[in-house]
């Protein structure tokens, strides 16, 4: 590859040929991880006493996303660019809110990234342990071994990234039909077994019985608590917003893909937890999980032959492994989106001659993922940096829906554009709800973090993430007055959108 050269490639452009299957996978593929198998089951642990409860608040930390959802489809339809959130923010809202909260973001993701391809390695080495491959399984749980296989998905994704559009469609959409695949077993399996079917297998595997106490009160902390909790599954479908400058049509599909994303894996959830739940009693997952990691493949490996839970291991491993490509489009153009403005270095929004990729951003998206992994491999700890993506993504959710709010004021030209929710009425009541709402639930979990027992304060992702926020904020003020020395009008600049041929508009 000839760097030289396509770094002096400044007028290329983004290539408009993502359709409506593509930006649904992106959504979909941030969204749907392996914590679906672990989650909804290890919640007993974590919020004690939310009991036969989890689906219900389940149901209840949809609503946030919901509402987030909403904001992002009506704003994607006036500013249909790369860059997403911190486009809508910085343009609709104020300059300052839309680099720093999406510099958070940013931050928490491209940490994620790393875990993600960090974690996925256990899951293949469970698959190997369960075929009785024991050589490949030591293999696996070796630090080196697992180091360098993270490494090697990472940028095999970075490449498939590089390489375009439909590539990358070639990538995401398969692995979301066989994702999706591998967990309608769970979901067959758990509706069409009951209760009794699991007590006796249990029976069958102990030697002795299992008494099945139903007993529950129902407490409103408790229940605000694991929503609060729940509610980090529906991250993700941000990712779609991010591809706005590649979607055909961007007006119509970026808004039905978000819509359709949010209901298939809303329904994907509630029937995946509803089935575990159905076949396994609430009380047995309550009491397993407070001495013990438990998860789907765990739980209804009682009752399926040994091949089935093999193919529900792979599927854990498939949706963590297709999180990778969906979120490395995300970081990489937000990075795209502040070069445009001026934030970054302008060379960061180099587009690829032959691909029409952001290839400098993506290579620099996957040295951070890089960075991610090693970081999960010597702190022993990957928790902290979910902790810190879901925070980003609150604060994110919340000053979208408040853009929504006051787009009206703030950019009376670009709310005129808004096709989706264009009567400001409906859409001032929707962006205040969700102020509220996201309000609540930042605060919830704000309130938890501070309050665990911590070694340190660099623990509490809410420090940490204060700190990511302040040094957004001196990048963001140095930047704007090195704008102010060149001559720019940075007012001007943020008012309307960037122009599509790579180069950053002028004043």
């Amino acid at each position: 590859m000839n760097f030289g050269f396509i770094l002096n490639i400044a007028s290329m452009a983004l290539s408009r040929q993502m359709g409506l299957a593509g930006l649904v996978a992106t959504g979909v593929c941030s969204m749907i991880g392996a914590s679906i198998h672990v989650v909804p089951f290890m919640i007993q642990r974590h919020v004690p006493g939310i009991g036969p409860y989890v689906l219900w608040a389940f149901v209840f930390a949809a609503l946030p996303a919901i509402l987030a959802a909403l904001a992002y489809a009506s704003l994607a339809t006036a500013m249909p660019r790369a860059g997403g959130s911190y486009l809508y923010a910085s343009r609709g809202l104020h300059p300052y809110w839309g680099f720093v909260a999406s510099f958070s973001q940013w931050f928490g993701l491209s940490i994620v990234i790393g875990v993600v391809a960090y974690v996925t390695v256990p899951f293949l080495r469970d698959v190997a342990a369960a075929m009785a491959w024991e050589q490949l399984a030591q293999a696996l749980d070796l630090g080196w071994v697992r180091v360098l296989l993270a490494l090697a998905f990472l940028w095999l994704f970075v490449w498939i990234n590089i390489q375009g559009t439909k590539s990358y469609e070639n990538a995401v959409l398969p692995m979301m039909f066989l994702m999706f695949a591998l967990g309608a077993i769970v979901i067959v399996a758990g509706f069409s077994s009951s209760q009794e079917d699991f007590l006796a297998a249990y029976q069958e595997r102990h030697g002795g019985s299992w008494t099945n106490d139903t007993t529950a009160t129902f407490s409103w902390s408790t229940f605000f608590s694991a929503g609060a909790i729940l509610f980090a599954s529906f991250i993700g479908f941000d990712s779609i917003a991010q591809a706005g400058g590649e979607a055909k049509n961007p007006s119509k599909k970026l808004p039905l893909a978000i819509g359709l994303t949010i209901l298939v894996v809303g329904a994907f959830y509630l029937l995946f937890t509803a089935a575990v739940y159905h076949a396994v009693p609430w009380a047995f997952v309550a009491e397993q999980a407070i001495s013990a990691d438990i998860t789907a493949p765990g739980l209804m490996g009682y009752i399926l032959p040994a091949g089935w839970t093999i193919l529900i291991l792979a599927g854990a491993a498939v949706a963590l492994l297709n999180d990778l490509p969906a979120m490395l489009l995300s970081v990489s153009r937000l990075m795209f989106a502040w070069a445009e403005d001026g934030i970054f270095p302008k060379k960061i929004s180099t587009i690829h001659p032959q691909y029409q990729s952001p290839v400098v951003a993506l290579w620099a998206s996957g040295l951070i993922g890089s960075i991610g992994i090693l970081g999960s491999h010597f702190a022993g700890d990957f928790f902290l940096g979910i902790d810190i993506m879901v925070t980003s993504m609150m604060v994110n959710f919340l000053l979208i829906c408040l853009t929504l709010a006051v787009i009206g004021q703030k950019n009376p030209a670009l709310a005129k554009e808004i096709k989706f929710l264009n009567n400001p009425k409906p859409r001032e009541f929707i962006g205040w709800t969700g102020v509220v709402v996201m309000l609540f639930f930042l605060g919830i979990h704000t309130a938890k973090d501070l309050q665990a027992t911590r070694e340190a304060w660099y623990f509490h992702s809410t420090w940490v993430w204060l700190a990511v926020m302040a040094i957004g904020s001196l990048i963001f003020f140095f930047q704007m007055q090195q704008m102010k020395k060149r001559g720019i009008d940075a007012n001007k600049r943020f008012q309307r959108l960037p122009v599509e041929n790579g180069k950053t508009q002028i004043n």
